[in-house]
């Protein structure tokens, strides 16, 4: 018997997606015999990451010139005939008035078309497909193109493979992948019909707080049996020689007995309706005897009599009502005079807490003076102190004599914190009207910022600055103006706002370098890191973290070092979340910056690998923003330094295994609004060198402690307490830094 495949589909009703959503789904199941049989059936979802009328317009108009153009075109094979319509959608989008203004790659396209038993699956850009088969999720081997708008030399790979009773294979938006999950979403499948599997991963993608890009397609295989009805075959009896003949049984006296017994049973049958129609009228008879209750006569009420009751109702629920307004009213004032004539337990609770506050105060900073001769015990006071004046404060307490104790609080903290202040120089100002916007440390050791849409160099020792290069300069077009900065052995590597990469040295020559690949670095690229491959020859690799991808793009230089080869993905599996990326460090080991953490990442792998709270996360500086980062030392050896924009301030980490340090803060010049920094490692026999930069000036600083004044003990009881310890004691806060260990390569 023959067996042929139907295709079950689902995706979320129009109605239920979210208002935020820019994608476009389409599905196309021809009806006409030739079509179905000649192009097959067509899945295909249009999505992008950017909210907006236009940017769903966009969706649209690629998903429906896709349809198409695929349909139309006879002129070759699915294969073929897909990757020419993704093309031609290509090139209509970046004509149209809908693809105006769309960031380069960032409309992606994830296309299925099942002919029969063959299935033709292509994505490019953001989408990802999925193909589930034996309770296993798998992806098709194929590339994945770059998203649209592309140049016109937009290559897609289309991988065909064969559609089984039992597959099933879902198109979903990166967003919806990121949120739900590759398990839920290979569980959903297995277990559910197709609709239902698709309202559940919507379901837990809005209840889990997605937003925008919400587009997915499920098609699942199933088998339907085609069969034919035939006639059913009958035997053919022989003839009789005695047709017509009564039957008449050969044995004496059956047909007698068998007589008897269908009149017995006819007898029986009598009898038992008999028996059933007389209990019957037995019954029916009894209930005509049992007595019955006649038919009440309808009365009317008179109108008068109708309006009276209602009057008097409406009378009681006014009464009512103004019963319960009367008791609030009361109520109301009774509790407002107790409040104003005994508002003692509130105020208690404050003073309470404040005088509990002050009291821990007094302990550490009396005569035994904990925080020298017991500072742990001192550091848990301290916190106790800070949180009874939160309680304090929420009771109305006097600010100004809160704020007087934090005061006091705050710098004794900050010491047991190892919360250190430090002192910058001033090394360069940019003209005025000028803005830095990256700061960079040359191969000649200098300091290279680009301000102005220029480039310039400036020395840390004597601050004198030149212009090195400026939009226009260089062969052909000219360089645009320059947005990234990076160093490669004796190469300034300089990204411009058009995307291109170019190399200055130190000769004063600027030239554009080749970078191969169909990979366009734009806005969206935040940092460019390089690591040597050959010192000797001066060659180096190049990382790229690109979002479009969801990849590190990593670059090998060819040999006579003009240019970079095709990038290889530098992830092993599924990729990243680039666009979360604020910048890269190298050491052979990758580190990604991350909002409130660092990522760490070797061969590919991301490494369990999460910074340390701060001790003052808690108390004197809660919540963080990490901006910029730097290191020192070797691969796994040396300290990480984070910049945290929230608190102006530079966090040290154990490079190694993410350890909390110390941290600096600024003293006179705060460390805030930084557009870049580095640092100058000097062993450990010296503290690092920090060279940043704000929205208009370099700054150079040593992160080593300044001089803080010796305390003193206050003699008086119960007088205001002084961070300040007995002469001559030695301070257990000033500890030595904590070298990390080396950890051997990953």
């Amino acid at each position: 018997m023959a067996s042929r495949l139907v295709l079950k589909c689902g995706l979320v009703p129009e109605q239920d997606r979210l208002e935020t959503s820019p994608d476009a789904v389409l599905v196309s199941e021809p009806t006409t015999g030739s079509k179905a049989r000649t192009k097959g059936s067509l899945y295909l979802i249009a999505t992008s990451r950017t909210i907006g009328p236009r940017t769903h317009e966009a969706c649209r108009l690629v998903a429906d010139t896709v349809r198409r153009e695929y349909y139309y075109d006879e002129s070759a094979g699915i294969a073929i005939v897909l990757e020419k319509a993704i093309r031609s959608a290509n090139r209509r989008l970046r004509h149209s008035r809908e693809g105006s203004g769309q960031a380069p790659g960032s409309i992606g396209v994830a296309a299925a078309v099942v002919r029969g038993n063959e299935l033709y699956v292509v994505t490019s850009g953001d989408p990802q497909a999925f193909l589930v088969r034996s309770a296993r999720l798998l992806m098709p081997e194929h590339e994945p193109g770059v998203g649209l708008p592309a140049p016109d030399a937009l290559r897609v790979d289309v991988w065909r493979g064969e559609f089984a009773v039992g597959d099933s294979l879902v198109l979903a938006a990166s967003n919806v992948v990121d949120v739900v999950g590759t398990e839920e979403l290979k569980n959903a499948l297995v277990t559910l019909h197709p609709q239902s599997a698709v309202e559940h991963l919507h379901h837990l993608f809005v209840a889990a707080g997605g937003d925008g890009s919400d587009a997915i397609i499920a098609i699942e295989a199933s088998e339907v049996a085609l069969s034919r009805v035939e006639h059913r075959l009958v035997p053919v009896s022989p003839s009789e020689p005695l047709a017509g003949a009564p039957l008449r049984s050969p044995i004496p006296l059956a047909d007698q007995v068998a007589g008897a017994a269908s009149a017995v049973q006819g007898g029986a049958v009598a009898m038992r309706s008999m028996v059933r129609d007389s209990v019957s009228r037995a019954v029916g008879r009894l209930v005509e005897l049992m007595p019955r209750r006649q038919t009440p006569y309808r009365r009317f009420a008179p109108s008068a009599t109708r309006r009276e009751t209602q009057r008097r109702a409406a009378l009681a629920a006014l009464a009512f009502l103004g019963v319960v307004a009367v008791v609030g009213a009361g109520l109301w004032w009774w509790s407002n005079q107790q409040m104003t004539e005994n508002p003692r337990p509130q105020i208690t609770e404050g003073e309470a807490a404040y005088a509990a506050a002050t009291a821990n105060v007094e302990r550490v900073f009396g005569a035994q003076n904990l925080l020298l001769t017991d500072p742990p015990l001192a550091r848990q006071l301290l916190q106790t102190a800070w949180t009874d004046l939160d309680r304090a404060a929420e009771v109305d307490v006097d600010a100004d004599a809160i704020a007087e104790v934090r005061e006091q609080i705050r710098p004794a903290l900050d010491r047991l914190y190892g919360t250190h202040p430090i002192e910058s120089r001033a090394i360069y100002s940019v003209p005025e009207g000028a803005e830095i916007t990256a700061l960079a440390r040359g191969p000649d050791d200098a300091a290279y910022v680009i301000a102005d849409r220029s480039v310039f160099r400036v020395d840390p020792d004597t601050g004198e600055a030149t212009r090195i290069v400026q939009a226009g300069d260089g062969p052909a077009e000219g360089i645009g103006a320059p947005r990234l900065l990076g160093q490669g052995g004796a190469d300034l590597l300089i990204v411009d706002v058009r995307g291109g990469l170019w190399r200055w040295r130190t000769s004063g020559t600027l030239d554009g370098m080749t970078v191969a690949g169909d990979a366009t670095w734009g806005r969206d690229v935040a940092d460019i890191q390089t690591f040597p491959t050959n010192p000797e020859r001066g060659l180096y690799r190049m990382l790229v973290p690109h979002p479009p991808s969801r990849q590190i793009l990593r670059y090998e230089q060819v040999a006579d070092g003009s240019g970079f080869g095709a990038p290889t993905p530098y992830f092993v599996g599924e990729g990243e979340n680039v666009t979360a990326f604020r910048q890269l460090a190298v050491d052979g080991d990758i580190y990604a910056l991350l909002q409130a953490d660092v990522a760490r990442y070797f061969n590919g792998r991301r490494l369990t690998y999460t910074l340390d709270p701060t001790p003052d996360a808690e108390d004197l500086r809660p919540g963080v923003n990490l901006g910029r980062m730097a290191m020192t030392g070797g691969r796994g050896v040396g300290q990480l330094l984070v910049w945290d924009s929230v608190h102006s301030r530079v966090i040290a980490y154990a490079k190694n295994d993410a350890s909390y340090i110390e941290q600096f803060v600024g003293s006179g010049v705060e460390l805030s609004d930084l557009r870049g920094m580095y640092v100058i490692d000097r062993g450990e026999a010296e503290p690092p060198i920090l060279i940043w930069a704000s929205a208009t000036t370099i700054y150079e600083t040593v992160l080593e402690p300044t001089a803080e004044p010796e305390p003193t003990a206050s003699p008086e009881p119960g007088a205001t307490p002084r961070l300040t310890p007995a002469p001559g004691t030695p301070d257990p806060t000033d500890r030595p830094r904590r070298t990390p260990r080396e950890t051997p390569a990953t």
